[in-house]
């Protein structure tokens, strides 16, 4: 490789985490920017406040239609082709939202704009891994985490200035510019991972490799793992518009400041986690967090069980969860991806897809929670989340570091 390449080379490895996390920025900010204006939204289209935690498991469930396909396709074409495409349709698609006439067309498309998880999870999550060795990778994803996590920080504040004074379309059009700058960086600086001259696989060997992958007891522990210390969060930015301001009486500032603590929380963990990280066994990181995951969920229930205490309790516990989910995720998504031996693209496809079923219904059933028994015991449940993650860390992290043992 000529020293002419070879820089090329190495501005493409800084510059391609930058376009990826742009991209990434873009389809978070396409939730928390659009969830503060959704009660707008609703009585624009009149109909009522259920649908604003709905706009959020669609905009999720959308994650998981195709992501069985993104990953083996971008195995057998190409990670770059795949990703430049669907950076390409998720522009597309926040440009289309901007002619709903109703909310059944404005559901539909942002179940459609959710595919764009797809390519996050299966394509550039997996990209980054192939591109970097095992703690830079994971350097690298807690940074690129810190970066989007600006969405959540910055979407709320936003998205409630952006209902103050002006209309709820500009959201949309500013994450389709964002998208195609996103598009530039990834087109000039995105590197091919994968071999594309490599003798290509059969269709059908796709099935065979799902089906191996189904069947690993480390992947599946470890995939329906994961997820869950992230639930109470994704609960939090679905609902919180809603009991944040009817049952606690905030305004919408209220409301954007009390995500600054919580958001603050996640991205000090993935700060962390980047800091530490060769310097401690992997997973070692996420029994660090267990302590913080205890507590946490031990102020959500107080914050159920104590009226006076549950805005305080709210947020203390959420910010706890947040900054152990920041000390752990990163690792649990390399520790799960390393868990089979089948291309890496179907193993990712497999893995985001089961992450992506359970957070859509994991809202799902927690909204119906909360419009039935109200904010207490949505509180409660979230608590036993933190119990239930807390108590399969032990067993499910000894399998996977026992599969990770060089020896």
């Amino acid at each position: 490789m000529t020293p002419t390449h070879t820089k090329k080379h190495q501005r493409d490895l800084i510059w391609f985490p930058v376009a990826l996390v742009l991209f990434e920025f873009a389809v978070y900010i396409g939730n928390d920017l659009v969830q503060p204006a959704m009660l707008t939204i609703t009585h624009e289209f009149k109909v009522d406040d259920s649908w604003v935690a709905s706009s959020m498991s669609l905009y999720i469930l959308g994650g998981a239609l195709l992501m069985w396909l993104i990953g083996p396709l971008s195995d057998r074409y190409g990670r770059r082709r795949v990703m430049l495409a669907g950076t390409l349709y998720y522009a597309i698609t926040n440009i289309l939202i901007l002619f709903t006439v109703n909310i059944e067309s404005f559901m539909l498309m942002r179940l459609l704009q959710g595919v764009s998880h797809c390519f996050i999870g299966a394509v550039g999550y997996v990209s980054i891994q192939e591109a970097f060795r095992e703690s830079t990778a994971i350097k690298v994803m807690a940074l690129m985490a810190n970066i989007a996590l600006i969405a959540p920080l910055l979407g709320p504040l936003a998205g409630a200035a952006l209902i103050s004074y002006a209309s709820w379309h500009w959201g949309f059009i500013l994450i389709a510019g964002i998208c195609c700058l996103s598009l530039i960086g990834l087109f000039r600086h995105m590197p091919e991972t994968v071999d594309l001259h490599a003798p290509k696989e059969p269709i059908r060997s796709v099935l065979a490799h799902y089906k191996t992958i189904l069947r690993n007891r480390t992947f599946m522990q470890l995939a329906l793992f994961s997820p869950i210390i992230g639930l109470p969060m994704l609960v939090w930015i679905g609902l919180s518009p809603v009991f944040l301001v009817k049952d606690l009486g905030l305004d919408n500032l209220g409301y954007a400041k009390s995500q600054i603590p919580i958001f603050a929380c996640l991205i000090l963990g993935n700060l962390t986690l980047a800091r530490i990280s060769g310097k401690v066994p992997l997973g070692q990181t996420v029994y660090y967090a267990l302590p913080l995951v205890f507590l946490g969920g031990l102020s959500l229930l107080l914050a159920g069980l104590l009226p006076a205490f549950t805005l305080a309790g709210l947020i203390v516990g959420m910010s706890l969860l947040s900054f152990a989910q920041g000390l752990s995720f990163a690792v649990l998504y390399r520790l799960t991806l390393l868990s089979s031996t089948a291309p890496k693209g179907v193993v990712a496809g497999a893995m985001s897809l089961i992450m992506m079923f359970m957070s859509a219904l994991s809202i799902e059933t927690f909204k119906w929670l909360y419009v039935s028994t109200h904010l207490p015991w949505l509180c409660i449940a979230c608590a036993a989340l933190a119990g239930i993650y807390a108590w399969l860390t032990f067993p499910v992290m000894r399998l996977a570091m026992q599969k990770n043992d060089p020896a």
